[in-house]
């Protein structure tokens, strides 16, 4: 077991946008510090945070200096490069562990987790050319998507294949990344569980949450979501299965399809999760504080939830309507501070309390 980090203690932060920034007032609820660590000038969590570091993630002496000034490390996304936690893992505990970004960065190695975990996903097939391309496509058929195995996120890095003849212009798409074909799935509706697992192995998992995309940016997250009890038990058990299986530290979103044969996992996120944004008005401890709480070696909070809520993201153009949401009863605004809007980025959200 970890020993508890004192107040005043530093955990530093890599990775500067907003989920960073709401692990910095996260933090200070506790009294603890933050520094983050981001390449980028102004970024969102440099607002809030106590101290930032701008280099980037090649500085080798700058990561020492970041090291350095902290007592542990976490992240807010799953991109950063080995050759950074190389340098910062000989200084200091990174949590969640280094295994959970081996296995997330990679769609190819995660769904070949999941399914040696003994969990169900999609149909997929390794693709690293024209002809691996064609043979999966027989097997898996199609309609199917190809996917970049790395860096893909919020709908990049994906070309939709209807058709066997669509194969060449999808493959040319990856632009000659290593890529992965999913087969599509049938089903219902998708969730998200947002799942936490402490230093000392407890594991707490808060409310499944449903999802709604559009042109694969998440839209909204309504809890409760459509699920049986069976179901909500499933989504559970398959996510502490995970996070035991990573010897887990923090907290994860894990991403799921609801099917008639059950529920299979679309993908994983070591990380706090925008499909987990509604626990800041639902719960007690939201999913932010219990990151926190993970990784500062406390024991993990209550993550029961004791409202309906509804988040809604705000993308773009839609902070203008912030003059009007702040009038709405029941809505609560969280905003980026961002300075520059752009389409689809994700600017801020709203969680909304929905009452019967």
């Amino acid at each position: 077991m970890t020993d508890p980090l004192p107040q005043g203690a530093t955990i530093g932060i890599l990775g500067g946008g907003q989920l960073g920034r709401m692990l910095s007032v996260a933090a200070s609820r506790l009294g603890l510090r933050t520094h983050v660590f981001e390449p980028g000038a102004e970024p969102p969590a440099g607002h809030v945070a106590h101290a930032v570091t701008t280099a980037p993630y090649e500085d080798a002496e700058a990561l020492r200096a970041f090291a350095a000034s902290v007592d542990v490390i976490t992240y807010e996304f799953e991109n950063i490069p080995t050759e950074a936690l190389d340098v910062l893992q000989e200084l200091r505990p990174i949590r969640p562990g280094r295994e959970a970004l081996r296995v997330s960065q990679d769609r190819l190695t995660e769904k070949t987790f999941l399914t040696d975990l003994g969990l169900r996903t999609a149909p997929f097939a390794d693709i690293t050319d024209a002809a691996s391309l064609r043979q999966a496509l027989e097997v898996i058929g199609a309609p199917a998507i190809l996917k970049t195995r790395r860096f893909g996120y919020d709908g990049k890095g994906q070309a939709r294949i209807e058709r066997p003849e669509d194969a060449d212009e999808a493959l040319a798409e990856m632009q000659g990344a290593p890529a992965i074909l999913e087969g599509f799935v049938s089903f219902s509706h998708e969730v998200s569980v947002i799942a936490a697992r402490g230093p000392d192995g407890a594991v707490s998992c808060y409310d499944p949450g449903e999802n709604v995309h559009r042109e694969g940016i998440l839209r909204t997250t309504t809890v409760p979501a459509r699920l049986s009890t069976a179901q909500r038990t499933d989504a559970a058990l398959l996510a502490g299965k995970i996070l035991n299986a990573l010897d887990y530290v923090g907290v994860m979103g894990v991403e799921l399809f609801v099917t008639p044969e059950g529920l299979l996992v679309n993908e994983i996120a070591p990380r706090v999760h925008n499909s987990g944004h509604w626990t800041q008005n639902g719960c007690t401890i939201d999913q932010f504080e219990q990151h926190i709480r993970a990784v500062a070696g406390w024991s993990l909070g209550d993550g029961s939830r004791y409202a309906d809520v509804q988040m809604e993201n705000l993308i773009g153009d839609d902070l203008d309507r912030v003059p009007e949401l702040a009038c709405e009863r029941d809505t609560a605004l969280h905003l980026y501070g961002k300075a520059a809007v752009k389409p689809g980025r994700k600017m801020g959200h709203v969680n909304r309390i929905v009452r019967g």
